[in-house]
């Protein structure tokens, strides 16, 4: 991710999860860290982050 809108984009499908709180993106690593009250299935994140245009590469 390179770009405010980008990272926007991830942000609004991964606060979608029930239970996310919060999301940072790191623009310059383009490295997510999600922020919830319970354990996230990570096919959710992914399906999210995929559903936003990108991949999750980790």
């Amino acid at each position: 991710m390179t770009c405010g809108h980008c990272a926007s984009s991830v942000t609004e499908e991964l606060t979608e999860i029930e239970g996310v709180t919060d999301v940072a993106v790191d623009l310059a690593s383009g490295a997510v860290t999600v922020t919830s009250t319970t354990a996230l299935e990570r096919e959710d994140v992914v399906s999210a982050v995929t559903e936003a245009g990108y991949q999750v590469t980790a």
